[in-house]
């Protein structure tokens, strides 16, 4: 899961579909919604504060608030979108999380292997279940799937993730709350970096993410800096030594992703 900046469209009631703010995509799609804190990443949770506020509206697929659900009506949306899109999937849940099925992540898979015009973007804090699940998943080279680590502690959902057959493996270190010690981006095809954002938000210090940045530059890793957060993220914008860092990995030829 990201940032917080989504806007509603799309069928408005169902929530189906959101075109996103979040710098490193397009749009969102939630086959499922709701989760539970597992590390200390998840502590102000954003997609916590936006179902509550989504659950006051009265948008049908929040009214379990932040209890995992699974959304089958939402499952095809992609295939309606024609225009070839960047789609994170999940902001409001994590695919992985124990309460959802194997046989609906496989459907959730069979969309994304049907809908090739797009790319599909996936985050996980459950690299232990990606690790068991992956042989049953297909693999197609439009899912990128990332696992989010955000400090020392968390490094070994990396290595989980290198374990894996997707063909675009990444690594989201937002928040980011500590520095990454004994970092090895090995076999990773793009890190992105971004502090926490919202009320109560921790501070990133710009050491942190200079480390993380040097070595992605050292091991010609694509480097993504989102935001360096805080209560009104858009004021501290995302420069860093005068510089707006925006690569990514090359991905499907119908996209022009090229690190830049």
């Amino acid at each position: 899961m990201s940032n917080k900046n989504e806007v509603i469209s799309g069928k408005i009631g169902y929530y189906e579909m959101a075109k996103s703010s979040i710098e490193w995509t397009e749009s969102t799609w939630n086959p499922t919604t709701g989760c539970t804190k597992i590390s200390p990443g998840c502590k102000h949770c954003y997609a916590e504060r936006m179902t509550v506020r989504l659950n006051a509206m009265g948008q049908p697929n929040y009214i379990n608030g932040f209890k995992v659900s699974l959304h089958e009506h939402v499952l095809k949306v992609p295939l309606k979108w024609k225009r070839p899109q960047i789609i994170f999937v999940n902001s409001m849940s994590d695919l992985l999380h124990k309460a959802v099925p194997d046989e609906f992540i496989l459907k959730v898979f069979d969309v994304m292997v049907q809908a090739s015009h797009h790319r599909f973007q996936i985050l996980t804090k459950r690299s232990k279940r990606l690790i068991e699940l992956s042989p049953k998943l297909p693999w197609p080279d439009n899912v990128w799937m990332g696992v989010s680590v955000e400090d020392s502690d968390h490094v070994f959902r990396i290595e989980d993730l290198k374990k894996i057959d997707a063909k675009i493996k990444f690594v989201s270190f937002e928040p980011l709350l500590s520095p990454i010690h004994n970092l090895n981006l090995e076999k990773i095809n793009w890190s992105i970096v971004g502090g926490e954002s919202g009320p109560k938000a921790r501070q990133m210090n710009p050491a942190w993410v200079r480390g993380i940045r040097d070595h992605c530059l050292l091991n010609t890793v694509p480097f993504f800096f989102k935001q360096w957060g805080g209560f009104v993220r858009k004021k501290r914008g995302r420069i860093l030594d005068g510089k707006t860092w925006s690569q990514m990995p090359h991905a499907h030829p119908i996209f022009s992703s090229a690190v830049a």
